[in-house]
């Protein structure tokens, strides 16, 4: 059977710029599976220092239930990088958001300072890759360490990087995005889709969020509480997909020594089971996800 542990429900994934106490507040009432507490593009320089103390004290404050609590610091090659990173491990949230990860040598760098400065077992690292070199090198990146358990799209830097134009159904990122979950299926890590930037275009964002679960990811990077409820609901397994894998379940059950088993006149292999148990278990970790926030 599959592990649950491994289908942490991240359907919706949300900055928050903790330089806005506000909106930190805000964040505690939101059906968000996992909130990034943002100290990098989010904050002027002048308010890093105390949006690092907002969010560290989030992070500490066991105030946003099961949401998922992550700090995103400043970039490797930044003057404020060493001090968030320091700080964020003793805070000490689910896990530390790395921005422009591009080397397996990159990831465990950073595993040795959350080491260095005590971060706990349950801090996680999860890398942001945003660069030609990250897509080129994702799967080296993704099995640089166990510690490392998501990898986190920066769609509007690979496209800066690209010299390319956001452009609907996302043409030119297609490859990229592709070498990414490629590299996050075979070293068995997690994805999220990059953000979408208009958030008054909402049919253009659900497209988006439906391209990006037709592809595999597990959810999407949001840049507005408004995004919640259609990511949600694009990355959530739909009642007819919960209803065909308890059937194919059902069916392999039923048929088990007969040699061909069918369900609504389709053969059923051990893919099927396998497919069909994900959906389930996804499925009944997004209910207790939201028994647990009514």
């Amino acid at each position: 059977m599959t592990d649950k542990n491994a289908f942490r429900p991240r359907r919706s994934v949300l900055y928050m710029p903790s330089s806005n106490e506000r909106a930190l507040e805000k964040a505690k009432s939101l059906a968000v599976d996992g909130l990034i507490l943002d100290l990098e593009d989010a904050v002027a320089p002048d308010a890093k220092p105390s949006a690092r103390d907002n969010a560290c004290a989030a992070a500490r404050s066991g105030e946003y239930g099961r949401r998922e609590v992550t700090i995103r610091v400043n970039g490797m090659d930044t003057e404020w990088h060493a001090d968030d990173l320091a700080a964020a491990s003793e805070a000490g949230p689910d896990a530390i958001v790395v921005p422009k990860v591009s080397s397996a040598d990159a990831v465990r760098e950073l595993v040795a300072a959350l080491e260095k400065h005590g971060a706990p077992e349950h801090t996680k690292l999860w890398a942001m890759i945003e660069t030609p070199h990250a897509m080129l090198h994702a799967q080296e990146i993704a099995g640089a360490s166990d510690r490392l358990t998501v990898l986190v799209m920066g769609t509007n830097d690979l496209a800066k990087e690209l010299y390319a134009e956001h452009v609907p159904g996302r043409q030119p990122l297609l490859t990229g995005l592709g070498l990414a979950l490629l590299a996050a299926r075979a070293e068995g890590k997690a994805i999220i889709d990059g953000v979408y930037n208009d958030v008054k275009d909402t049919e253009g964002f659900l497209a988006e969020c439906q391209q990006g679960r037709e592809m595999g990811f597990d959810g999407k990077t949001l840049i507005h509480p408004g995004q919640v409820e259609g990511a949600n609901r694009a990355f959530a397994p739909s009642d007819k997909a919960v209803e065909d894998a308890r059937g194919i379940l059902q069916a392999w059950e039923d048929g088990r020594g007969s040699g061909v088993v069918t369900y609504n006149g389709r053969m059923i292999e051990n893919l099927h089971v396998e497919s069909a148990q994900r959906v389930l278990t996804m499925h009944e970790a997004i209910q207790e996800l939201e028994a647990d926030a009514s």
